[in-house]
């Protein structure tokens, strides 16, 4: 398990991505995306839990996927 930041097209792709998050145990929390991840609505959603498991949820709708690394940066899992 690992600390995430999904970002999205829309914010209803947000929305939905942050109920399946807390569906299936995952802590979750919408917020603005951070400055040096870029994104098409603005909203995204901070999550701890399994990249492969969430990469597969809302596929259509989620920008990309990245893992907060310890130095505060981030890794990119996945990209449209």
């Amino acid at each position: 398990m690992g600390d995430y930041i999904a970002t999205f097209f829309s914010h209803f792709g947000a929305m939905s991505f942050k109920k399946k998050c807390e569906k299936e145990g995952y802590p979750a929390t919408i917020m603005p995306v951070p400055r040096n991840l870029s994104s098409s609505c603005g909203t995204c959603v901070k999550f701890t839990g399994e990249a492969q498991t969430a990469q597969n949820w809302n596929s259509d709708e989620v920008e990309q996927l990245v893992k907060i690394l310890e130095t505060g940066s981030f890794q990119v899992i996945w990209h449209s």
